[in-house]
């Protein structure tokens, strides 16, 4: 977007900013194919999973995992814990 958008147009308003970039992006994933989608547009490639009822390969990868670690078995509180040093 930065590169095919913003650093080549010029925009005079906020409503022309807004015209602008709505144009883009229905460009974009209606009208534009994409390479990692097998050459089909998003819309497209989203109409294809859905008729065929298609999952993700790996459900897992959109998965979070933890921010941090689950506490050591035994430890109740986080005063327990101190610094090694």
């Amino acid at each position: 977007m930065r590169d095919e958008l913003l650093n080549e147009t010029l925009f005079f308003d906020l409503d022309d900013a807004r015209s602008k970039l709505a144009t883009w992006v229905a460009d974009y994933n209606i009208q534009r194919p994409h390479s990692s989608l097998k050459y089909l547009t998003p819309a497209a490639y989203a109409a294809h999973l859905t008729a065929t009822d298609d999952r993700l390969r790996n459900p897992d990868q959109l998965r979070r995992s933890s921010v941090a670690p689950p506490a050591p078995r035994g430890v109740q509180n986080p005063e327990t814990l101190t610094a090694a040093g």
